[in-house]
């Protein structure tokens, strides 16, 4: 009798380019993004991680890149009053994270992140990037995609879902831009239920296609690492999501994490990588007692 199989494995090689112990990473996206940049920080790895917040659609992020690599100072005409009450200022850009009491405190904070993560982007060699959803927001009195809507009345704004070729074309420009840089790409494997099952569906979907043609148009400094597909796959079982049953669990991040190391990152440093998590962990745990 042949072995019981409790999983669908998600086969792919090794990353041809990959990352190294020793290289300047930038990483941009969605909150996945977020989760695994952390995991290269407590790792000791240089990396820079949403310098802006978290960034969902392609619009976003390609926006974003060209603001790091122009070092263009926000200014007071991109100050945006958020909405609900808050009497916070923030900007189009920006998560809500970055909102300040007053203008002046909002443009310090944001030009002082602005010019430590352009230097981090003029320094780093592998850029990863992690698309959430094909979707986006038109600010309807300029035709902004906004990054955040800032909890403004959603009338003041058009949402669009954005096609294979819009998303192809922004990301192929970003990349031809920056010769000097590889960029590994993922979609992030949380799903967006606003439109239904479908609709996630098909917005991944758009992401996905966008991708392999990116891939394809520059295989020489582009990669796609397939988180969405190990979650769908490998993972699909709602014991590895939050309990809001969209997000992935802490163990399935985890699992993703192992994952991306033993594919991103050559053998010979993956003892190092194991020495560095062992140190983290001892460095976390605190003792019951005050005893020595």
């Amino acid at each position: 009798m042949g072995q019981l199989k409790l999983q669908t494995p998600v086969i792919f090689g090794h990353s041809h380019k990959g990352l190294s112990s020793g290289d300047r990473i930038m990483v941009l996206g969605s909150c996945f993004s977020d989760s695994m940049g952390k995991r290269m920080i407590d790792l000791g790895l240089e990396a820079c991680v949403n310098p802006f917040g978290t960034l969902y659609n392609p619009v976003s992020v390609c926006n974003s890149v060209a603001r790091l690599s122009s070092r263009i100072p926000f200014t007071e005409a991109e100050c945006i009053m958020m909405g609900s009450g808050s009497d916070l200022i923030c900007s189009f850009s920006h998560n809500t994270s970055f909102a300040r009491k007053t203008k002046e405190e909002f443009l310090t904070n944001a030009n002082a992140c602005l010019a430590q993560a352009s230097d981090a982007w003029e320094k780093a060699s592998k850029v990863i990037i992690t698309l959430g959803t094909a979707w986006c927001f038109q600010y309807n009195a300029t035709g902004e995609i906004v990054s955040n809507c800032l909890k403004i009345d959603g009338k003041e704004f058009t949402r669009k879902r954005l096609v294979v070729k819009e998303v192809s074309v922004l990301l192929e420009n970003m990349v031809s831009r920056f010769p000097g840089k590889e960029f590994i790409f993922t979609v992030s494997p949380i799903r967006h239920m606003a439109d239904g099952a479908h609709g996630n569906q098909v917005s991944k979907s758009t992401l996905l296609l966008a991708l392999e043609e990116v891939c394809t148009a520059f295989p020489g400094r582009t990669e796609y690492f397939p988180a969405y597909e190990i979650v769908m796959d490998e993972l699909r079982d709602y014991r590895f999501y939050a309990p809001d049953m969209v997000h992935p669990s802490s163990q399935a991040e985890s699992y993703i994490w192992d994952r991306f190391e033993e594919w991103a990152f050559p053998e010979s440093e993956l003892p190092i990588l194991g020495e560095r998590r062992k140190a983290l962990l001892r460095s976390l745990h605190r003792p019951n007692s005050d005893r020595p």
